[in-house]
């Protein structure tokens, strides 16, 4: 095993040190410009990307060049288990991949935090260990996608698709990555045998195996419902891309403007007042609140799914959220020399929650910003240096975003809409009571908009929940209209349906394709993942229909189904666990079963008969 190992790492120790130079040179490059610790979520996936292409191409490359078949038989007829002889292999790939991708990137995260004042915590120094578990990953998908039959051998790119999908963050989201490497590694290891494409042959490497092949199935049903929705796109019929939209549905509703929606909302109002309101509606300014927090943030998450940084001008600095200090670190924009540290008040008290520069509020000084964490809006003040608090919601809501309304602030959050008097709003250092609240009917992650309009006697507000009625996990699409009086009472005005633009089928493929890969899928992305506060939805129940469709899909995958398995080469429990497979997890398992269990061979008559003799 040493000599394979030194042998290999011999092959390709050139192409390794150019690359790892290159790969240093770029780093170098980028982070001379930006602080790489610190981009957004796009730019951390464009790397990961990068070193997963990297280590497909290693493993397709150092598996390509063995797989010919008299290398293949060089390889492994030697006096040596194939099992060390692949530990030879693999290790040699992943020392490969530890020196290109590991130590320049291990190397720019320690001089970021010993040769500049940037911020470096734990969450950028597990940066090069979550590099190493994806470039890994991707080496295990193109070893395996060699050494394994070819009908399935994509097959691994489905855990490199866990990885992306994956909604865990920090330490957790290594943890999914570790996953994700040991089962491609296993995958690899049962494939690397003298008769390469051969069927698995225990139970437990075919379930190693089968699993990734079935959801890679699923996904490919899933990928042609997308193409069939391109075609439907094509024709221009799409609900999405028709010039007029289909009446009284919510994809009308979303194309509305503010006022618009506000007196369609009206339309079914049988109080006495709906006439007058609509005329106010007509002459007044309508204002949508705006959502300047899109993500909640989370404490310690490998990327950054929301912005942390923040310039002040007046002063030339540069000011970065911590945290692992849960404050704002400072730096000059200049000489780049630390300018302090900023918490909330004199006591620079740390916040209780990931801040983000976000919110709006009207008259500050130039130079000013204003922040956002948790459950208030705080305003930094460039000529004293310190953050005070402006405004702010109950504990247990997130503060989503704040919207000037004449005299007024609208604050919007993931439960209520609050109206604060925006008049002696930056006079003290203690948050104001809101005037008025109105609790939000409906989920946080159904609301697509929300309108408000001032009355000569309150407000009136429109909510409009859309935001995932194209999907099953969204409510049915409606919109209520509440009217709040004077004195802080708050009456529904109207409530009324609209109408859904897709067809229930179309909304539900992902689950009447296959409900088990459906919720594998589900639980995949959700694995270690924090509770998203934001998306919350009214899941409404799947329709009889739908399931009618799915359970006919399953009744037929498992008559198919057993009709193929007893006709493969397999034992009995074995024939018998792929029946029953293929009636609980549907189509995706059918097709599993004709890629992975071979034919069962005919009978052949080797008898050998006399010729008379002439």
């Amino acid at each position: 095993m040493r000599d394979i190992f030194k042998a290999e790492w011999l092959r390709y120790r050139l192409w390794i040190l150019a690359y790892a130079v290159g790969h240093l040179l770029v780093l170098a490059f980028f982070n001379r410009l930006v602080d790489l610790g610190q981009q957004p979520i796009n730019v951390r996936r464009l790397f990961g990307a990068v070193y997963a292409i990297t280590g497909i191409l290693l493993g397709l490359h150092q598996m390509g060049t063995w797989r010919r078949p008299n290398q293949w038989i060089n390889l492994l007829h030697r006096p040596v288990a194939p099992r060390r002889i692949a530990a030879g292999l693999i290790g040699a790939g992943a020392v490969a991949l530890l020196a290109g991708v590991v130590l320049p990137l291990a190397a720019i995260v320690a001089w970021q935090a010993w040769g500049t004042p940037r911020i470096v915590e734990l969450r950028q120094a597990i940066l090069p260990a979550a590099a190493l578990l994806i470039a890994l990953c991707g080496y295990f998908a193109g070893a395996y996608g060699l050494l394994a039959d070819r009908r399935y051998s994509a097959a691994g790119l489905v855990l490199l698709a866990w990885i992306a999908v994956a909604d865990a963050s920090g330490p957790a989201a290594l943890a999914v990555q570790a996953l994700a490497c040991l089962w491609l590694l296993a995958m690899v290891l049962i494939a690397f045998r003298p008769d390469l494409g051969e069927a698995p042959r225990s139970a437990m490497a075919t379930v190693v195996t089968a699993v990734p092949v079935q959801m890679a199935v699923y996904m490919l049903l899933l990928l042609a419902g997308f193409v069939g929705e391109l075609l439907w796109i094509m024709q221009g019929t799409h609900p999405n891309n028709m010039s007029t939209p289909p009446r009284g549905g919510h994809v009308e509703a979303e194309r509305m403007s503010g006022r618009e929606r506000m007196i369609a909302g009206l339309a079914g109002a049988t109080s006495t007042d709906a006439a007058l309101w609509r005329e106010q509606v007509v002459l007044s300014d309508v204002h949508e609140l705006d959502r300047q927090v899109r993500s909640i943030g989370t404490r310690g998450e490998l990327n950054n799914t929301m912005p942390i940084e923040f310039d002040d001008p007046e002063t030339r600095s540069h000011w970065t959220f911590s945290h692992g200090r849960m404050r704002f670190e400072g730096t000059g924009l200049a000489d780049g020399r630390p300018a302090g540290e900023l918490g909330i008040g004199g006591g620079n008290v740390a916040f209780d929650a990931v801040a983000s520069p976000a919110g709006v509020l009207p008259g500050i000084a130039k130079g000013d910003a204003t922040i956002i964490a948790g459950n208030t809006l705080y305003q930094y003040l460039s000529a004293a240096r310190r953050v005070v608090p402006r405004v702010s919601v109950p504990h247990g809501e997130w503060l989503l975003g704040t919207t000037p309304i004449g005299g007024s602030l609208a604050v919007l959050s993931d439960r209520s809409v609050y109206v604060v008097d925006g008049r002696h709003l930056l006079d003290g250092e203690t948050p104001p009571v809101p005037r008025y609240r109105v609790p939000i009917p409906g989920e946080p992650g159904d609301l697509y908009t929300t309108e408000l309009v001032e009355l000569v006697d309150g407000y009136l507000v429109s909510f409009t929940f859309t935001q995932r009625a194209h999907t099953m996990l969204g409510a049915p699409p409606y919109q209520t209209v509440l009217w709040v009086d004077d004195a802080g009472r708050v009456t529904p005005v109207a409530t009324h349906a609209l109408h859904q633009d897709f067809p229930t089928f179309y909304r539900y493929t992902a689950w009447w394709a296959s409900p088990v890969m459906y919720r594998v899928r589900e639980m995949a992305a959700g694995l270690f993942a924090p509770v998203d506060p934001l998306g919350t939805t009214a899941i409404p129940p799947i329709p009889g229909s739908v399931r009618a469709l799915a359970a006919v899909l399953a009744l037929l995958s498992l008559c198919i189904g057993g009709w193929v398995a007893w006709r493969r080469a397999s034992s009995l429990p074995a024939r018998a666990a792929w029946t029953l497979g293929c009636g609980i997890v549907g189509i995706p398992a059918l097709v599993g079963l004709l890629l992975i269990v071979p034919r069962r061979e005919g009978i052949v008559d080797d008898t050998v008969h006399a010729v008379p003799a002439t």
